[in-house]
């Protein structure tokens, strides 16, 4: 049997997880990402880390497929990032860097788009060769898997679909610097914006206005409850999300759109309300695209990570 490593690279922390080559993990823990001195020392930290599992463990080097590895930044199809501000990085080439601590092959790509071949290949969308990822949290990001390999773009930046502008007269700017990109209203904090403005522009009872910090989880919680106004800001959302879903799909034509992140957890709620509006927006021949929840949580770039080695 052949083993290998996949790696998720964070801005506070590394996760590190061993699989092997049928894709079962075997064993995971995470190291600091020390970002000081412009991140110099995460690479040399992932392959002390990798090479003291080995030792410790009595694994001959020569059962190892290699290192995969998601970073938060753009990374095109040679590994090689191209800048990184989370961790200080510049132009870094991970395959010649870190193949030379480690003596193993490597291989990287974007964290969302590692993240999306990792729910591909044994998460939400498993088994399918054509899938989009749309990670909803804090922000909105995205991977797009094509046959069954990520699509990384000319400059890495492939699967940014939080980044199409829904409305181009919003006054709020993006964290980007646009105005009116998906992110603002189908992430976490862009359900808690939606929510305040509809507060603000009624004055309707509701639970939310005694919540002077409330969050995306209150807000579908007041409306599995029956809160009319938390409903009415949640149909915008869906609306915002049924229309820029239907948009990524009549450009992808996916087999499945896959949802993570935080607003995932709303689950079954979620996706009923935003099945009717992907329908009334969605190109005809897009319309049978199927939708599920992610399943890998956290571990869905080190799966997508090692994925990546097995591909090369």
């Amino acid at each position: 049997m052949q083993y290998g490593f996949g790696v998720d690279l964070g801005g506070t922390s590394v996760k590190i997880a061993y699989f092997d080559k049928t894709g079962t993990m075997l064993d995971k823990w995470e190291i600091p990402t020390r970002t000081a001195g412009g991140g110099e020392q995460i690479l040399p930290d992932i392959a002390a880390a990798v090479l003291g599992y080995l030792a410790a463990h009595g694994i001959d080097r020569s059962a190892i497929l290699g290192i995969g590895l998601g970073v938060p930044g753009p990374v095109d199809d040679r590994s090689v990032v191209n800048r990184c501000v989370n961790l200080g990085w510049g132009v870094t080439d991970l395959r010649a860097t870190l193949g030379a601590l480690t003596g193993l092959p490597v291989k990287g790509g974007n964290d969302a788009n590692v993240a999306a071949l990792g729910e591909a290949w044994k998460g939400g969308g498993e088994n399918c060769e054509n899938m989009v990822l749309a990670t909803l949290g804090t922000g909105v990001g995205g991977g797009i898997i094509l046959g069954g390999r990520p699509i990384n773009g000319m400059h890495g930046a492939g699967g940014e679909i939080g980044h199409m502008v829904l409305e181009p007269g919003e006054p709020e700017a993006c964290g980007c610097g646009k105005h009116g990109c998906a992110e603002q209203y189908c992430s976490a904090t862009g359900v808690v914006r939606v929510a305040r403005r509809t507060l603000a522009g009624s004055e309707e009872p509701s639970v939310l206005r005694a919540m002077p910090d409330f969050t995306c989880k209150d807000v579908f919680d007041a409306g599995r409850a029956g809160d009319a106004l938390a409903l009415r800001a949640l149909e915008r959302v869906y609306e915002y999300m049924g229309r820029f879903l239907a948009n990524v799909c009549c450009v992808v034509d996916p087999e499945v759109v896959v949802l993570g992140g935080g607003v995932s957890r709303a689950g079954q709620m979620l996706l009923d309300g935003v099945a009717p509006y992907f329908q009334r927006y969605a190109f005809h021949a897009c319309r049978g695209t199927r939708f599920a929840l992610a399943k890998l949580g956290n571990d869905a770039g080190a799966y997508g990570a090692f994925k990546l080695i097995l591909d090369c």
